[in-house]
């Protein structure tokens, strides 16, 4: 499935630079060892991708929420700001070069966005679990991407 969500034109305003950076691997490095989001009360995980321009190890922690045959939903909000998180694009341009890593161990995966009933499901499935992402969506006037990580056999 293609990658496909525009930027908005409204929304959250999203910290980034040396500040986001810093905070991320703060979490990040919590989140790989226990497997929780600080403070907001679903599971979480490392993304481990590979930056579209730079080749780069990117590192983003994330929440998740279970999917179907043992994949990992999660969901491109950004806090609800109006552009995609850079994570997205990184996953558009490199969908096959993808890990996560949750607590003990690194899964390599693939990355699809969902689209159409598949993607209503499983947004649906993420709301009911955590008002925070129905909040987000309010926030912007872009849909909200859904990313299904599938293992990749071994």
């Amino acid at each position: 499935m293609s990658f496909d969500t525009q930027n908005g034109t409204r929304g959250a305003r999203q910290p980034n630079g040396a500040p986001l950076r810093w905070i991320n691997k703060l979490v990040g490095r919590r989140v790989a060892r226990k497997g929780r989001m600080p403070g907001m009360g679903f599971d979480a995980l490392v993304l481990v991708t590979v930056g579209r321009k730079s080749g780069q190890e990117r590192r983003s922690p994330l929440g998740w929420f279970p999917g179907p045959e043992g994949s990992w939903l999660v969901v491109a909000a950004a806090a609800g700001a109006p552009n995609n998180p850079a994570w997205y694009y990184n996953l558009a341009a490199n969908p096959h070069r993808v890990q996560i890593e949750v607590p003990g161990r690194t899964v390599p995966v693939t990355a699809e966005q969902l689209h159409g009933a598949e993607r209503d499901q499983a947004w649906q499935q993420i709301v009911t679990a955590s008002a925070q992402f129905a909040k987000y969506q309010e926030k912007t006037d872009r849909e909200l991407p859904v990313i299904r990580l599938v293992a990749k056999p071994v």
